[in-house]
């Protein structure tokens, strides 16, 4: 069973409305006049990291990917539930979380232990304080809005290459957007009173729209040239680029003519919706739109 199909069943498991219907990447809670918004992410050796990696960058990562899911629906960080395999490289996932907790200014308060077996694989849940209501969606986006996404993408792409091939420094590749990820709070919390739907940008640029498209019952048209890449970027990689993910970047939608409260690329809008969810310079994208688990 693949990752969509998994998903799809445990829909039928999570009836509460807290849920979002398991399609929003957190849930949220009302509690008296607040909103707690929570999210769990995983992260596994030879997956998300490359094995023999430094386990400080791995920490490091694993509280940015969750806090993205916050930052997407402009929450702010409460803490964080660490769970944690147990098989070596303690000493050096310590610093790492020690570093990103205090970089986000965000408390450890409390998680579970276990010794491993095989690759590692560790868990993070990650509580937040809606700063607006109604809380963003991926659902939200109207005929006519602009599609929008902040800083660029491309570069944990590029880094992940360096960074596997043992180039990291002597081609002064920057391999950080992959190994040390920074969430958009700010620019989450800025954009939340606004949008109509927002989500990070995690498994892919098209993967991820596409999800938005098919939430908000639209096509999203997207133009490849205006999406923000990297300058060295080779131009035949471009749709690649866009296709990777781990960018961590807010990808939303704002009314025609709306200006972003913070640096953002316009690079393209949401359209009637018609036989395909994602138009990619006119046309249905052809290959991977995004990374995506298979069983």
């Amino acid at each position: 069973m693949d990752e969509a199909a998994f998903i799809t069943a445990l829909r039928a498991l999570a009836p509460d409305p807290a849920a979002r219907g398991l399609d929003d990447d957190v849930a949220v809670i009302a509690l008296g006049g607040e909103h707690l918004v929570l999210t769990h992410d995983m992260m596994v050796e030879g997956v998300h990291w490359l094995p023999g990696q430094d386990p400080a960058d791995v920490a490091w990562k694993l509280v940015a990917t969750n806090l993205s899911d916050l930052a997407a629906k402009g929450a702010a960080p409460l803490g964080v539930l660490l769970g944690y395999g147990l098989g070596g490289g303690e000493e050096r996932f310590l610093a790492g979380l020690a570093e990103a907790l205090a970089a986000f200014a965000v408390p450890l308060l409390g998680g579970d232990t276990v010794r491993r077996v095989g690759p590692a694989a560790h868990g993070l849940t990650a509580l937040g304080r809606a700063t607006h209501c109604p809380v963003p969606t991926r659902s939200g986006a109207q005929v006519g809005d602009r599609l929008w996404v902040t800083g660029s993408l491309g570069d944990a792409m590029l880094g992940f290459e360096a960074l596997r091939d043992g180039r990291e420094g002597r081609t002064g590749r920057d391999t950080t957007r992959f190994a040390r990820p920074v969430p958009r709070l700010a620019e989450g919390r800025a954009l939340a009173p606004l949008v109509g739907a927002m989500m990070d940008v995690s498994d892919g640029l098209l993967l991820d729209a596409t999800r938005m498209a098919r939430a908000s019952g639209v096509t999203l048209a997207i133009d490849s040239a205006a999406c923000p890449v990297p300058p060295d970027l080779p131009s035949a990689r471009r749709q690649e680029a866009l296709s990777w993910g781990d960018d961590y970047e807010l990808l939303f939608t704002l009314p025609a003519g709306t200006t972003p409260p913070c640096p953002a690329t316009c690079i393209g809008e949401a359209q009637t919706a018609g036989p395909v969810p994602l138009l990619l310079d006119g046309a249905c994208p052809q290959g991977p739109l995004g990374y995506e688990h298979r069983g």
